[in-house]
C-alpha cells in the first residue's frame, strides 16, 4: 500500500515536471529552423538602425516645422524707473515709476513662413532616405544571403563528388591488388580525393564569412541552416522608361528634397532685406501726490521698433550669395546621384542578360555533356579501354561545370537583386 502511494506521488511529480517544461518551451525562441530569402529580409528589416535613425530625423524635423512657423515668446517687463538714489522712496519724486510690460518681436518679413517649409522639406528628405536605406538593406541581405547560398550548395556539390572519388580510390586500390593497374593511378585519385578536401575547406570558410555578414542585420538565426530551394525574387517590371524611374527613386527624392530645402535658404536670406519689428506695452504706477495735492496719474507707453538694414553689402547680399551656392552645391549632388543611378541600372542590367544566356546554354547543355562525358569515362575506364587520367579528368570536369552553373544562377541573382534597388518592386 505504501509503495502503491510512492508511485503515485511520483507520477504526480513527473507530471508537474513536464508541464513545467512544457510550459517554458513555449518561451524559448526556436532557433533551428531553416533560414530562408524572404525570413532573412524580414528579420533584417524588423530593427534596422539606420532605418529607424532616418525615420526619427524626419519626425524630428515635422516636430520642427510647427516650432519654426510660431512667433517668439512673448517677454515680460518689471522693473522700477527713475527711482531717486538718496532715499530710495517711491513716493519722493513723481518721475518715479513702477513699470510692468510686454513686448512681442516679429521676425523679418515671411521667414518663419519659409522656415516651416523648409523644415517640411527637410522632413521629406529624411523619410525618402528611409525608403533608401530599406532598398539597399534589401539589396544586401538578398546579395549576401546569395553567396551564402551559393557556398553551402557547392559544399554539398563537392560533397557529392567526394563520394565519388571515395569509391573511386577504392576501385584503384583494389585493382592495384589484383595488378591491373599501376601505383600512380592509386596516388593520383587519393591526390585528387586531397584537393577535394582543401576546395571544401576553402567554401567553408567562405561559407561562415558569408555568415558572419548575415549576422550584422539578422543576428544568431545566420547560423541556421539554409533553405535548401533556389531563393526566388520579385518580378523585374517590363518596358520600363529607365529616366523616369530614376527621378522616382528615393535617393533622387531625398536630393531633391534637400535642394529644395536649400532654396527655402535663399528665400530666408532675401527676407534680411525686410526689417524686423517688436511691439511693446507699458504700464507705470506712480505713488505720492501732485503739489496741489491730488494724486499723481499712472502712465502707460505704447512702443514700436524697426531694424532698418541700410548697410547689406557685407551681410545680407552675402548670406544670400552663400545660399545660392550650397544650393548649387545641392543640385550637383543630385545631378551626380542620377548619373550614379544610370550607370548602376545599365551595368546590372547588361550583367543580368549575360548571365541569363549562360543559364540557358548550361541548362540546355553543357550540364547534360558533362554528365554523360563523366559516366562515359568511368565505364570505359572499369571496361579497360582509357586510362585513370582521362577518368579523373571527366569527373573534375563534371564538377567544374556544376559550380559554375550555380554560380552564373547566383550571379544572375545578384545582379537581378542590385536592379530592384533601381526600379523598385
Amino acid at each position: 500500500m505504501c509503495q502503491s502511494h510512492t508511485d503515485v506521488n511520483n507520477n504526480a511529480l513527473k507530471k508537474s515536471c513536464c508541464s513545467i517544461a512544457a510550459s517554458a518551451l513555449l518561451f524559448i525562441p526556436f532557433s533551428g529552423f531553416a533560414l530562408s530569402l524572404d525570413l532573412a529580409e524580414q528579420l533584417a528589416l524588423k530593427s534596422d538602425p539606420r532605418i529607424l535613425g532616418y525615420q526619427s530625423t524626419a519626425r524630428s524635423y515635422e516636430e520642427a516645422s510647427v516650432s519654426d512657423s510660431t512667433l517668439p515668446d512673448p517677454r515680460l517687463l518689471l522693473g522700477a524707473v527713475n527711482v531717486p538714489v538718496d532715499s530710495f522712496d517711491l513716493s519722493q519724486e513723481a518721475m518715479t515709476q513702477l513699470k510692468v510690460g510686454i513686448r512681442q518681436d516679429f521676425p523679418r518679413g515671411s521667414s518663419l513662413e519659409i522656415k516651416q517649409q523648409q523644415s517640411q522639406w527637410l522632413s521629406r528628405s529624411a523619410a525618402a532616405l528611409a525608403q533608401d536605406a530599406r532598398r539597399k538593406l534589401i539589396s544586401d541581405v538578398r546579395q549576401t544571403y546569395l553567396n551564402l547560398y551559393y557556398e553551402v550548395a557547392a559544399l554539398e556539390i563537392i560533397s557529392e563528388t567526394r563520394r565519388l572519388f571515395s569509391k573511386l580510390v577504392n576501385i584503384t586500390e583494389s585493382s592495384y591488388a589484383a595488378g591491373r593497374i599501376n601505383q600512380q593511378d592509386v596516388v593520383q585519385a587519393s591526390l585528387e580525393l586531397s584537393r577535394l578536401d582543401d576546395r571544401a575547406a576553402k567554401i567553408k570558410g567562405k561559407e561562415e564569412g558569408y555568415r558572419a555578414e548575415l549576422t550584422q542585420w539578422i543576428g544568431d538565426q545566420a547560423w541556421n541552416p539554409i533553405d535548401e530551394a533556389f531563393p526566388v525574387l520579385p518580378e523585374l517590371p517590363e518596358d520600363i522608361d529607365v529616366n523616369a524611374v530614376i527621378t522616382t527613386h528615393p535617393l533622387i527624392q531625398a536630393k531633391n528634397a534637400r535642394v529644395n530645402a536649400a532654396r527655402k535658404s535663399i528665400d530666408i536670406a532675401r527676407q534680411d532685406y525686410k526689417p524686423g519689428w517688436s511691439a511693446s506695452l507699458d504700464y507705470g504706477f506712480r505713488s505720492g501726490d501732485n503739489p496741489d495735492g491730488s494724486s499723481r496719474s499712472d502712465l502707460a507707453t505704447a512702443l514700436v521698433n524697426f531694424d532698418i538694414p541700410l548697410f547689406t553689402s557685407d551681410r545680407q547680399d552675402r548670406r544670400v550669395t552663400s545660399s545660392q551656392e550650397k544650393t548649387n552645391a545641392a543640385r550637383y549632388e543630385m545631378d551626380d546621384a542620377l548619373r550614379q543611378l544610370k550607370r548602376i541600372y545599365d551595368k546590372e542590367l547588361y550583367s543580368w542578360r549575360r548571365h541569363n544566356e549562360r543559364v540557358s546554354l548550361y541548362q540546355d547543355s553543357l550540364l547534360a555533356s558533362a554528365k554523360d562525358n563523366s559516366r562515359a569515362s568511368l565505364q570505359a575506364y572499369q571496361s579497360g579501354v582509357t586510362e585513370f587520367n582521362t577518368l579523373m579528368r571527366a569527373q573534375i570536369t563534371e564538377l567544374d561545370v556544376r559550380l559554375e552553373n550555380l554560380r552564373v544562377k547566383v550571379d544572375r541573382a545578384s545582379a537581378h537583386a542590385r536592379l530592384l534597388y533601381i526600379t523598385g518592386e
